[in-house]
């Protein structure tokens, strides 16, 4: 595990260099505004489109595999996107191709390197490692940031793509040695080749044999449809669907929301809200710190916590300076980070083993299609209500619908506790009067049918049994 954290850390590290550039550099070749759009759109698309498929191939090739050979393929993506750079060969059918086939490999990889890292663990410290990724993330994307100025003002644009290239490299290095936790007191090879297994008491290591290899469905779209099905029947699932969804669509374009809010009705520069952006993003690594200390969390927290990070939102709309909103994005970024890391952990650990490939598949789908529907529906509500209306309205929006989602939750509870208490008042009544005792006909016969009714009511004694030999 701490080998997979380091290789991710170098790997995000390389994908925010390269994504610091690339807008500016899709409008440098374009010069067009909504060519760079349409660029992210094509890059978007295959997510939305196959996440499906891609949860489906997770499930049934072998994971190391599937991850190792994703990322080798990026990383000639970006290798190849750098050459095309560096010779001022890169034009728009280039860049529209490369960004198609990244998101098609994104479909794949993604859910892959996510149930690679907790195969690496025990299953009780899954949330651990998942909040050990949120942690990794946020420090690669801090690190990321400040690399890409130096490499691009030191070597050009290119290098920031190259680096992306290596990275991916580094990671593609690192997985045939994991050894994914097996269970029984210690660590077993995963896939061919020997190894050694440490014993469960300390002390020394023994040879143990590679374990058989898990059985895994053949991929089809059959398999793809089966994911769906599964995720449409999980309540939770579709709760915490629902709860992300408003969340990300009204609540987490800090980016924008927050930067016009700094700029325009707080006077404030680029510099301060390059401050605010630093806060949110060290406000996010605390918090996958403390969710990781969260070992079995529920879509309940994950809304509780969605709504307070939603509260403090409206609060921060409403800042009448710089530093009451720097108080509040603390905070603020905290709540939401743990609320995000607890839905992860959600999300990747109540699927059986088998289909938390194709669970992840459908989430990345409806992930796709919320980030693309999200930035113009908030800018239509900036447009009406300004910054500020913005951040209180999306705020309160989260929290009335979390609220009434919550309020229907408790109301189908309660009503399903009370018919289960009816029918269960009714079966026992049912039972009292059937098995109650008949008294015996003239000439001491017992019938059949009533002995049969005395013996499934009550133990039968020796005596009872007397008239009826």
């Amino acid at each position: 595990m701490r080998w997979w954290s380091a290789a991710n850390l170098v790997s995000n590290v390389g994908t925010w260099m390269q994504l610091t550039v690339q807008n500016l550099l899709v409008l440098h070749i374009t010069g067009s505004a909504a060519t760079t759009g349409l660029s992210l759109a094509v890059q978007a698309a295959p997510g939305l489109l196959m996440g499906l498929f891609g949860g489906a191939v997770v499930d049934a090739w072998p994971r190391r595999l599937t991850a190792a050979v994703s990322q080798a393929v990026l990383g000639l993506v970006a290798f190849v996107t750098a050459a095309l750079v560096a010779f001022d060969l890169l034009n728009v059918a280039s860049l529209m191709a490369l960004a198609a086939v990244t998101g098609l490999v994104a479909t794949v990889d993604a859910p892959a390197c996510a149930l690679l890292g907790n195969d690496l663990v025990p299953p009780s410290d899954v949330p651990s490692a998942i909040a050990l990724g949120s942690v990794v993330s946020s420090a690669g994307r801090l690190i990321g940031v400040a690399c890409a100025g130096v490499a691009v003002g030191a070597l050009g644009t290119a290098a920031a793509y190259a680096a992306n290239g290596l990275s991916f490299l580094c990671v593609t290095a690192v997985i045939p040695f994991l050894r994914p936790y097996a269970g029984g007191g210690g660590l077993r090879p995963y896939g061919g080749g020997g190894g050694l297994r440490p014993h469960a008491a300390g002390g020394g290591a023994t040879a143990a044999p590679d374990p058989p290899a898990p059985r895994r469905e053949r991929f089809s779209g059959a398999g793809a449809r089966d994911g769906l099905a599964f995720f449409a029947g999980r309540p939770r699932l579709v709760a915490l669907t629902v709860i992300t969804a408003v969340s990300a669509v009204f609540g987490r374009n800090y980016g924008l929301t927050l930067a016009v809010l700094v700029t325009g009705p707080l006077a404030g520069s680029s510099q301060d809200f390059g401050a605010v952006a630093t806060v949110l993003a060290v406000g996010g690594i605390a918090g996958a710190v403390l969710a990781g200390r969260m070992r079995r969390p529920s879509v309940r927290t994950v809304g509780a916590l969605a709504a307070a990070g939603a509260l403090l939102q409206a609060v921060a709309g409403l800042s009448p300076g710089l530093v009451p909103l720097l108080v509040l994005v603390a905070p603020m970024a905290v709540v939401e980070s743990v609320s995000d890391t607890a839905g992860a952990t959600v999300l990747q650990t109540d699927p059986p083993p088998g289909m938390r490939g194709r669970v992840l598949g459908v989430w990345r789908t409806a992930q796709t299609a919320w980030g693309l529907a999200g930035p113009p529906l908030l800018g239509l509500l900036m447009e009406w209500a300004g910054p500020r209306g913005a951040l209180v309205a999306g705020g309160l929006i989260i929290a009335a619908v979390i609220g009434a989602g919550t309020l229907v939750h408790a109301r189908r509870t309660a009503f399903r506790r009370t018919a289960f208490r009816r029918t269960a008042f009714r079966r026992t009544a049912f039972r009292r009067t059937a098995f109650r005792r008949v008294p015996a006909p003239p000439g001491d016969v017992v019938p059949v049918e009533t002995a049969a009714v005395d013996r499934a009511a009550k133990p039968v004694l020796s005596e009872d049994l007397s008239p009826i030999g």
